[in-house]
């Protein structure tokens, strides 16, 4: 027990948990869509595609979260245009607006003294540094992103399985579509303050990936992917604890292994029932 309570009886550490758990919730349910739509690319996209407003924001003294910002929305127009009216297929175009945001941003950086640093803190966050404010910054990121998932739910579903039916039973698609985009745009933007661009990919996947293998209703793989994620959070924070490693690359480490692991438990439990 003290191997596993020892760690969290620091401040640093309990808000890095908090707040770890709350990205982990968002993630459940933006994450959640974003694999039954295949929209894993596009998570991907818009994580890393706000490097040049986070760099221009880091050269000029203001808030990396306002870069952030300012990029996650010229990527939300620049994704919503292309899917729209693109001649382009919608992978292409991501890729191409994604590869572009993204040398943008190490011109910016590399003109910085500190180039590794800088990209390392954009990759990979800082977790043991979130603050009160953060907390409360996630908080309600959390709470616009269930009312949001509540209210856009029968659309959501609609889309997922037929456009033409969403369309059909006026759910509109197009709109559903772009408010879909939007909270992946407000779960990495939340998100990317207190853990970094890579960590908030690995938490929109992974646990929900995990999840899907034991939950077929869609709310029940919300709640146990914020399980698994929460769980990822807190594992990869004692590794990083214990074995003095970075505690954003151990988190997002851990999550993997539960995709990996629930995965392989879920086939052969399948094997399981199947043999006679």
């Amino acid at each position: 027990m003290t191997f596993l309570l020892t760690p969290f009886a620091t401040d640093f550490m309990l808000r890095a948990l908090g707040g770890g758990v709350l990205v982990a919730a968002i993630c459940a349910i933006v994450g959640t869509w974003v694999v039954i739509r295949g929209m894993a690319f596009l998570g991907e996209a818009m994580a890393h595609g706000m490097l040049p407003g986070v760099a221009a924001a880091s050269l000029l003294g203001l808030p990396a979260i306002a870069g952030a910002a300012v990029s996650a929305v010229v990527m939300t127009f620049g994704v919503n245009a292309i899917t729209r009216r693109g001649r382009l297929s919608s992978d292409t175009g991501i890729g191409l607006l994604f590869v572009g945001m993204l040398s943008l941003g190490v011109i910016i950086v590399s003109h910085s003294r500190s180039f590794a640093v800088d990209l390392t803190a954009i990759l990979f966050g800082d977790i043991l540094a979130i603050r009160p404010a953060d907390l409360a910054l996630l908080a309600l990121a959390l709470g616009v992103t269930g009312v949001v998932a509540v209210i856009f739910h029968r659309p959501f579903v609609a889309l997922a399985f037929d456009s033409r039916v969403a369309h059909t039973l006026r759910l509109r698609p197009r709109l559903a579509g772009a408010v879909l985009v939007g909270l992946v745009t407000l779960a990495v933007v939340a998100s990317y303050g207190a853990v970094g661009s890579l960590l908030v990919v690995g938490l929109l996947l992974a646990p929900a990936v995990a999840a899907g293998h034991w939950a077929r209703r869609i709310p029940t793989t919300m709640l146990l992917a914020a399980v698994f994620g929460s769980v990822a959070v807190a594992a990869g924070l004692l590794v990083s604890w214990h074995a003095e490693t970075a505690a954003g690359a151990s988190i997002a480490v851990v999550a993997i292994a539960i995709a990996a692991l629930s995965a392989l438990l879920r086939q052969l439990t399948k094997v399981s029932s199947a043999t006679p």
